[in-house]
């Protein structure tokens, strides 16, 4: 394998339409407000993908060093894993990385605000450094939160309140109770995604002490957990639809729901862990899906 293609390969790129689903949302709200800048959305979503970037780099070198990726993983193999990339090259990738998202973040926050209102300008550096840390402190260092069962949590605060509610105030400036529907909406189905992941991986998470959340529970109760986050996610968005409602078109981005009910009666038959895999993209793509719909209605292209 060439070098491009390993370090195409740790970036994981399929992971990347999900992470900018919270964005495309977020904006989708502010336009139905009547806020919209292409420069502050372009800026936004650069900015996302380098954070899913840092934390797909930092994953690889953190299970890797653990040895949480080993012969028992089900899913692709990673870049250290498989030796395309060493320890050395992976840290050199992270800190590249943290660098580039960083910056795109700071050119984010001071086009947003300019400079007359200093004090959100500071919040979202803040919020900035904060996500660079929880990209990278999900699985590595000895105190990485993914080993203590608090990914679930750090995905939906990350991808869903905060991806949704902070892009939403770059364009705004300012924030509603009913935009916390879709941003749970996006966080339960971010979540869904990882729970799949955690629910392929349960047996060498188990031997490597990664203790998950489906790992305290099981697979039946993993499964269980699994209806709950993507029927609530469905609960969340139906509430925002009737409180936003222009007619039967504005219900059109309910549809990215189809797809994820279909998928709630396969992960019910499935037995075997590897079966898990193949539904992360489902759930993933229904998520940027669901997302996308909003963001083209809200722009009148539907």
């Amino acid at each position: 394998m060439s070098k491009l293609k390993a370090w195409l390969s740790a970036a994981r790129l399929r992971t990347l339409p999900l992470s900018v689903s919270g964005v495309l949302m977020g904006a989708s709200i502010a336009k139905g407000y009547g806020y919209s800048d292409h420069i502050i959305l372009i800026l936004a979503l650069l900015t996302t993908v380098g954070f899913q970037i840092t934390s797909n780099f930092a994953n690889d070198y953190g299970d890797g060093i653990k040895g949480t990726d080993n012969h028992d993983r089900i899913g692709p193999l990673r870049a250290l894993q498989s030796g395309s990339l060493n320890k050395r090259e992976l840290k050199k990738g992270i800190r590249l990385s943290v660098l580039l998202s960083f910056v795109l973040a700071l050119a984010l926050v001071l086009y947003s605000f300019r400079s007359n209102s200093i004090w959100y300008i500071l919040l979202f550096i803040f919020l900035g450094i904060v996500s660079i840390w929880a990209s990278i402190s999900y699985t590595v260092g000895d105190r990485a939160y993914g080993y203590k069962g608090l990914g679930d949590l750090f995905v939906f605060c990350f991808f869903g309140l905060l991806g949704v509610l902070g892009s939403m105030f770059l364009f705004t400036k300012f924030l509603t109770a009913s935009a916390l529907l879709p941003a749970i909406g996006i966080g339960l189905l971010s979540t869904a995604v990882l729970n799949l992941n955690n629910l392929r991986d349960l047996e060498s998470d188990r031997k490597a002490g990664k203790n998950t959340i489906v790992v305290a529970l099981g697979i039946r109760k993993g499964k269980k957990y699994h209806y709950l986050l993507i029927l609530a996610a469905f609960g969340a968005m139906l509430a925002f639809s009737l409180l936003s409602y222009r007619g039967l078109l504005s219900l059109a981005y309910l549809l990215a729901f189809v797809p994820l009910l279909v998928h709630l009666r396969t992960v019910y038959y499935i037995r075997e862990p590897r079966f898990f895999d193949p539904e992360l993209k489902k759930v993933a793509l229904s998520t940027f899906m669901l997302a996308l719909l909003c963001y083209l209605l809200y722009n009148n292209f539907l």
